[in-house]
């Protein structure tokens, strides 16, 4: 089978695309014939060691695939060869088969598309994990986030808007801003050129944002907690903008607030019954069409370098996919 490895730490172009072996399942594995994968700013750290897990190399990045399941392990009853299916593995997506862990493979009608699908795992995943389990958030509270255009952003976005939040999507251009109107936000802040704690306290009527969901990290971190209300939630869930920023811990205390970590693979790992539970409803929401991952653009696994810079260029709107 055909499979992009990373064979030594570097940037994009230093991956190839090579022919290996295919894969046999271990006792509690399936084997999936890919057919797309997911692209997610993680892929772009794991390739370069600065992810907070790195396999054994060589190996393949992707961690959210879609396809058909080619073969099952002993221990694996809830699943079939032929079966259509959505997964989270972690790594080793963008080749043209990978293994996943049983428990974290879910069925996927045939309403939904495997590029669909693909481009879901992992954004939709990791939000509805924030939002619900280390959130709580409530119908009526104001959710705050940033990075809003990005692919776990504009999952944020829908599933507040599904648990009945008011949105304030955040982002650094209004072509951004103006694409998180469209998928259902009720506020912008451009953070490129507003002040983005004045902004969040004015369009909160000076109450504060009741939780923040936070992938960019870097300078934008600090503004956005003093602009939490009291008792807010702060969601620490990745640094897109690269640095991981130093938090003054008396605002904590002055806010009455938490700062809670969000680590969806940490979470399907350790309570994968938690997260099947999460699946099924955001695959209702799917079907019923209550939210939608945006596709921004598809690429071959031959232009992965190509489609891995596009991605940190910042300029995706949604999610890349790549089609084996």
């Amino acid at each position: 089978m055909k499979a992009v490895l990373c064979e030594s730490y570097g940037p994009p172009e230093s991956l190839v695309v090579k022919e290996i072996d295919s894969l046999v399942p271990l006792d509690d594995e399936v084997i999936i014939v890919v057919k797309a994968t997911g692209l997610n700013f993680p892929d772009t750290l794991i390739i370069e060691g600065k992810y907070q897990f790195q396999p054994e190399m060589p190996f393949s990045p992707g961690g959210e695939v879609a396809g058909i399941v080619k073969s099952i392990g002993a221990k694996v009853n809830h699943l079939k060869v032929g079966d259509r299916v959505m997964a989270g593995t972690g790594w080793g997506g963008f080749a043209e088969e990978v293994r996943g862990k049983a428990s974290n493979v879910f069925q996927i009608p045939k309403s939904i598309s495997f590029v669909q699908a693909a481009s879901t795992m992992m954004t939709f995943g990791t939000s509805y994990h924030a939002l619900v389990n280390r959130a709580d958030i409530q119908s009526g509270e104001t959710l705050l986030v940033l990075g809003a255009a990005g692919g776990v952003g504009t999952a944020a976005i829908q599933i507040g808007k599904a648990l009945g939040a008011t949105v304030i999507a955040a982002a650094s251009s209004d072509d951004k801003l103006d694409y998180c109107l469209s998928i259902g936000a009720d506020y912008t802040i451009n953070y490129s050129n507003e002040d983005l704690k004045s902004q969040a306290k004015a369009l909160t009527g000076g109450k504060g944002v009741d939780v923040i969901y936070d992938p960019v990290g870097d300078r934008y971190t600090e503004p956005a907690l003093r602009a939490i209300a009291w008792k807010g939630r702060y969601l620490v869930v990745g640094f897109a903008a690269g640095e991981i920023p130093k938090i003054p811990l008396n605002l904590a205390l002055l806010k009455g607030c938490s700062i809670v970590g969000v680590f969806w693979g940490g979470f399907f790992r350790n309570e994968p019954q938690s997260n099947a539970v999460n699946f099924k409803k955001i695959v209702e929401w799917l079907e019923a069409g209550k939210v939608k991952s945006v596709v921004h653009k598809e690429y071959p696994l031959e232009e992965v370098a190509k489609a891995m810079y596009e991605l940190t260029q910042k300029k995706v709107k949604g999610k890349i996919v790549l089609v084996p």
